[in-house]
Formats: structure tokens, sequence, C-alpha cells
């Protein structure tokens, strides 16, 4: 009789662990994901994410990414899948993964529907504004067993964010045009990430209104807004030669001013703890050009 009591409170302790490993998140699409154990053979489907997973010191589940994955510096000797937009399956099922993380924005629903027929977990990220930045932080870390790890990551995050916000939200508005490529011209419009940090600086996106993601856009139409802060996304944040041109246009409040930027898109366009840094630097710009106006 003891050993049988033994034996039934060791399989219900084995039961109580397991139950208190397995994990249910809920991703961008609404559908729950449930995982057995922590996710060790992780594909990651965005620069963004690989990066998210390295912050909060799941790095090492990574089996493969994609193209571009550069941050921090390991990130660049994992195993390509292909990029973004264009994902090999087949060299992806090569890493038997037990967890694979998807962009909806960048991955498209048609690869993350064929990824879910195959009999993959999938987890679809969706982040739009900066709140879901720190969300998905905390998500990733239930899915990796790193919780501890990526709250704290996202507590860190949304106090820097709470700090800016406090700062230059409610200050004078200036209008902000955030330029991506001169051509085409292309700005983004107030459903992207930047818009929220162009609002958390206390500014206005000239483009907010236009009805995609990507605008493309024109010079008639960037004179016609008169933007009073110009902040123009270029790798390593060197102010390409193109740059210049905005001199031929000094009826621009932006041009006459000297208000013109220069911001690393890692440090704004990627859903990544950085977009912190990227932050700051918006806000102390677009604060420049508020004092020229007061």
């Amino acid at each position: 009789m003891f050993r049988l009591r033994r034996y039934l409170c060791a399989i219900l302790l084995a039961l109580s662990a397991a139950s208190r490993a397995e994990v249910t998140v809920t991703d961008a699409t609404g559908e729950p994901v449930t995982l057995s154990r922590p996710a060790e053979r992780i594909v990651s489907l965005s620069p963004h994410i690989t990066e998210q997973l390295f912050t909060i010191g799941a790095g090492p589940a990574i089996v493969a990414t994609v193209e571009w994955s550069d941050y921090p510096e390991p990130a660049r000797a994992l195993p390509r899948v292909g990029s973004s937009g264009a994902i090999n399956l087949e060299v992806l099922l090569r890493h038997n993964p037990d967890l694979v993380i998807a962009w909806r924005s960048g991955n498209g629903d048609q690869v993350i529907e064929r990824l879910r027929a195959l009999g993959l977990k999938v987890y679809v990220q969706e982040p739009r504004h900066l709140a879901d930045i720190a969300t998905e932080i905390v998500r990733l870390g239930e899915l990796t067993g790193r919780g501890a790890e990526a709250r704290a990551a996202a507590d860190d995050f949304r106090g820097r964010i709470d700090e800016l916000r406090v700062t230059f939200s409610y200050r004078r508005p200036v209008r902000v045009f955030q330029q991506i490529w001169n051509r085409p011209m292309i700005s983004l419009n107030g459903e992207h990430l930047v818009s929220d940090v162009i609002r958390l600086c206390g500014g206005r996106n000239i483009f907010a209104d236009a009805p995609t993601l990507v605008v493309n856009t024109s010079l008639e139409s960037v004179v016609l807004a008169n933007p009073q802060v110009i902040v123009v996304s270029e790798a390593d944040g060197v102010p390409p030669d193109w740059m210049r041109e905005w001199q031929q246009w000094p009826g621009i409040d932006a041009v006459a001013n000297d208000q013109l930027y220069v911001i690393n898109p890692d440090l704004l366009h990627r859903h990544t703890l950085r977009i912190a840094e990227g932050a700051e630097l918006m806000c102390r710009y677009i604060d420049k050009a508020r004092q020229l106006l007061d």
C-alpha cells in the first residue's frame, strides 16, 4: 500500500510539473499557441524577432532566421531560411523547429497558413504600437521559459517610453516628415510604429491620414504640408548625398530653420527595445524645432 501511494504521488507530481511547463499564448491572429515545454528549436522569420529573442537571453534557442538578421553580432552567424518576404519552406523544415515565430506584415498570411498546414507551431507577431513591443517581449519570455528576463526588459522599456511621454507628448505640436527614400519619395502613415514615436514626442506625421501603411508621395505634397522637421532614415545615421537636395526648397520651414536630421532605421523601424533609443533622438530633434517656434 505504501508503495502504491508513493507511486501515485510521483504521478501527481509529474503531472503537476508538466502542467507548470505547458504554456499557452495567444498571438496577433487570435490563435492560441500551446507548447508542452519552453521552445528549444526556434526559427525566427524577421530580424526584429531575432533581436527580441537575443534580448531576453533566448538567442541560443534560435536554429535559423532570415536575411538582415544582423543584431546582435551572434545573429549574423545563424543559418538562413530566406528573407522575410520569401521563405524557403524546405530549408525551414530541415531545421526541425518546435516553434516558428512569424511577422504577419513581413511574411504574409499565405506563408503563415502554409506553415500551420504543415503541422508546425507558429506564433505570429504584428506590433503596431510602442506598447506592443513590451507585450511581445513578455510573450516571448513565456514561450521560451525566460519570463523573468523578459518582464525585466519590458519594464525597463516601458519606463523609458513613459519618461519621454511625460516630458514631450503634451508640448506644442510640430509637423514632421519621416522620409524613408527620395526616389520614389516614400514615407509612412499614421498606422506605422514610426507615427507612434512621432506622437510620443508631441509631433504630427504630415502623412498620418494616408490610406496605405507605406506612402508613395511627392515633392509637391511635402511642400504643401510644410513640415517643421524632416527626419531621414539612413543606415548608421549618416546623411545620404540626396539629403542636400532639400536645400533647393527654402520655403519649407524645416529647410529654412535647418531642421533636417538622420536616424538609423534600425532604431525606428525595427520592433525592438532599441526603438527607445530612436525615440529619444526623435524627441530631441522635434523639441529643437519646437524651441524655434516658441
